[in-house]
């Protein structure tokens, strides 16, 4: 099964979320991540990104930010939205109703039906970014389970 995470640049919510979902699903998985706008191709994740996964024990430093492409859509299983905007955005470019039904939001994928968006924690502080790993890691927790338990990989 492959994987993807979506957020606006890919250098905050979704390599923390690829970094945690690879430590949790066994190696026939592929996780990667992705963002809806080129600003920010190529860069490694946010400092206090990695810094935050590092401190969980987590390394997302050699991750590269890149924007998601129309091939994403035949390439992955499931792809995971981290707020409504990435989710439009990411669902304009579905060509079809396959490639429409692997989007999901991550948050109402996990469970949490409470809080529909992954807050964005860039122009915050270490907090935040530690808020949202948590956020984060309760999700994919959630993801996994079903994952796993749906054996359909």
């Amino acid at each position: 099964m492959k994987i993807l995470m979506v957020c606006l640049g890919n250098i905050c919510r979704s390599p923390l979320a690829e970094g945690i979902m690879k430590t949790m699903l066994p190696g026939n998985f592929f996780v990667d991540s992705a963002g809806t706008i080129s600003m920010h191709e190529g860069e490694h994740p946010d400092k206090r990104a990695i810094k935050t996964a590092a401190n969980h024990h987590i390394d997302i430093s050699n991750q590269k930010s890149r924007p998601i492409t129309k091939a994403d859509f035949d390439t992955f299983d499931k792809i995971y939205c981290m707020d409504i905007e990435v989710y439009e955005d990411v669902i304009s470019k579905a060509q079809n109703e396959e490639q429409h039904q692997k989007v999901s939001l991550f948050l109402s994928a996990s469970g949490n039906y409470k809080n529909a968006e992954v807050p964005d924690p860039y122009w915050g502080d270490m907090k935040d970014f530690e808020d949202v790993f948590q956020l984060l890691n309760r999700g994919c927790e959630e993801i996994k389970n079903q994952i796993l338990s749906a054996n359909t990989f």
